[in-house]
């Protein structure tokens, strides 16, 4: 194997098993399953010939709902990240290698049921900041404490 095809990007199928392991592995955020379900759809999207635009938009719907499920901007860093990488391999497939694509009719279909799902910039923008910085809340009239939604998960 030559060093090209050692750095090739993964096969659409070892991409797609890759999602799908991410997705079902229970100690993966939400943010995570997100990343690589869109950075799949939306990256098969652009391959498929999509209109730019179209995806484009979309992306914007997958961030929102990244940083909406992310518990702090790492995670939501580190999500956006799985989301790009995902997009690429998608994407561009190693055209070298014989490939199982995903049907472009399918991409479509689940493209139009994203873009029914609406985030509001100002509800994600609002939970974001709202998982970043704790708020103080008194607690039975005595002192303040410091809790998040997520404390005692």
């Amino acid at each position: 194997m030559s060093t090209d095809e050692g750095k090739s990007d993964m096969s659409l199928l070892a991409t797609t098993t890759l999602a799908a392991l991410l997705v079902a592995n229970p100690g993966a955020s939400d943010a995570d399953r997100i990343a690589a379900s869109g950075g799949f759809l939306l990256g098969n999207a652009h391959r498929c010939g999509i209109e730019e635009s179209r995806v484009v938009r979309d992306g914007g719907i997958i961030h929102d709902l990244i940083v909406a499920a992310a518990a702090d901007s790492n995670e939501a860093d580190d999500a956006t990240q799985r989301y790009a990488t995902f997009f690429v391999v998608s994407a561009y497939p190693d055209q070298s290698k014989e490939k199982v694509l995903a049907s472009c009719k399918v991409i479509d279909a689940q493209l139009r049921a994203l873009e029914q799902h609406k985030v509001p910039e100002a509800q994600a923008q609002a939970q974001a900041q709202a998982q970043a910085e704790p708020k103080a809340a008194t607690i039975g009239g005595g002192e303040r404490t410091s809790f998040r939604t997520t404390d005692g998960d």
